[in-house]
């Protein structure tokens, strides 16, 4: 029988680049789970302890956040980014059944 490697994206997650684009396509799916897998991701890449301090939460309470299904505070997330040092940015969509009226 075959034996795999267990895939890790923190293991890839080595650059400012790939970490944007990573987050970017996490934020694309309707399934806020996705994001904090990400988020998760990108924390484990630049070491739990690290970011855990660094956002003034514990390590235990950055995994609790940071697990499918929880519900995090808007600030605890807001200093999870900031620990992260990323910045998350907000675009308008193309849609043709809306428009602005003048």
């Amino acid at each position: 029988m075959t034996q795999y490697a267990k895939f890790d994206a923190s293991d890839y997650l080595d650059n400012e680049e790939t970490i944007a684009e990573y987050l970017s396509a996490a934020l694309e799916d309707p399934n806020p789970d996705v994001f904090l897998a990400a988020l998760s991701d990108v924390a484990k890449a630049r070491g739990i302890t690290y970011i855990a301090k660094k956002a003034g939460l514990g390590r235990e309470s950055l995994y609790k956040t940071l697990t499918p299904g929880s519900k995090p505070r808007y600030d605890t997330i807001r200093k999870l980014i900031d620990a992260l040092d990323i910045k998350l940015s907000i675009s308008a969509t193309m849609n043709d059944g809306y428009r602005l009226s003048n």
